[in-house]
């Protein structure tokens, strides 16, 4: 076409089909024969055709933009949670906005409204400030992930397997105590199912523990002191026996195992360490670090199946009434490294 934008009416003159059959190709292409389509394909590629997005959006008002509201990227989960979303364009062809809410309840709100100013088509909410009643409120496709999802469609992780899993191997390196540290999760949030695994499986067998509930901060640093002053904690009340510490979360693992290396030189034979997430961070740590895997990439794959599901019936000439949440909850994997390692004389 020599250097000349191509319009439906070249492709019509091109394929001696109409402007309308042209249409139809671009917006519902299972309504022609498949022979149609193939000549049309064809001549796009003749052509050197480029599609208007602009003009497409401004013809069906779909903008094929997903609007992502996630609580910070400091906790490798979260910043691994949103790769594997972003990277599921080449399978669903959606592309992503994205905020990150940092616990600010009044931000959140701006940036939800700022999502839908740009008529996103459906939105994944990992973080917890505002409740699932308001936010299945806005009438588009939402999914969340490891959070309150009374109202809305969700992904989690079993965590209270996770939990049994990670005391349960805590108990077999022969702790002499085991400890969870973590914040005070609520019950209505999926993650508290980490800390009753724990609780449950320690009852079980009968080990000596203790929960540590705390208020660890909201940003990197503060994480950094409160496990600095931790490890600290742990020295002195429990020195001498063997201690098997189930974190929250592969950050919290990494931070209490730099912690303890700063301090000793090396993994002291009286830790043994396992976090939660397998996140990037946990088998790149400075010791391989055990964690229950939450299989983020399995999470991320189901949340946009559920959410392209979901808008795709909203494009439909009759779409059907909206029913239940849809509610899937993935299987975690034990992964068992360095930092679990069984002792000799067992």
């Amino acid at each position: 076409m020599n250097g000349k934008k191509v319009t439906f009416d070249d492709i019509a003159k091109y394929t001696n089909f109409s402007k309308t059959t042209i249409s139809r190709y671009f917006n519902n292409p299972d309504s022609l024969t498949l022979k149609n389509q193939e000549i049309i394909a064809q001549a796009l590629i003749d052509l050197d055709y480029r599609e208007n997005k602009v003009a497409k959006i401004l013809a069906n008002g779909k903008t094929e933009f997903v609007g992502i509201i996630i609580p910070n990227l400091y906790l490798h989960y979260y910043a691994e949670m949103l790769n594997q979303i972003l990277s599921s364009y080449e399978k669903f062809g959606y592309k992503f906005l994205v905020f990150a809410a940092n616990d600010n309840e009044a931000a959140e709100r701006r940036y939800i409204r700022e999502l839908l100013a740009y008529n996103i088509e459906g939105m994944i909410v990992l973080s917890h400030t505002i409740p699932s009643r308001e936010l299945a409120s806005y009438n588009i496709p939402i999914v969340t992930i490891e959070r309150e999802d009374q109202y809305t469609s969700s992904v989690n992780t079993d965590n209270y397997m996770g939990g049994v899993q990670a005391t349960s191997l805590l108990y077999k390196c022969a702790c002499d105590v085991l400890i969870h540290i973590n914040v005070d999760v609520p019950k209505g949030i999926p993650a508290h199912g980490r800390i009753q695994g724990f609780l449950d499986t320690c009852r079980e067998h009968r080990i000596p523990y203790e929960l540590l509930l705390k208020d660890l901060g909201n940003t990197y640093a503060d994480n950094q002191r409160a496990l600095l002053e931790t490890a600290g904690y742990l020295e002195r009340k429990y020195e001498k026996k063997r201690k098997g510490i189930f974190l929250a979360n592969d950050t919290y693992a990494n931070m209490l195992l730099n912690a303890l290396v700063r301090l000793h030189g090396s993994l002291p034979e009286d830790y043994r360490i396992i976090g939660f997430d397998n996140s990037p961070i946990s088998g790149e740590a400075v010791i391989p670090t055990s964690t229950v895997g939450q299989q983020i990439d399995k999470i991320a794959d189901t949340a946009m199946e559920i959410l392209v599901a979901q808008m795709n019936e909203r494009k439909k000439r009759r779409p059907s009434v909206p029913g239940s949440p849809v509610h899937r909850v993935i299987t975690p994997v034990l992964i068992n490294r360095d930092t679990t390692r069984i002792p000799a004389e067992i």
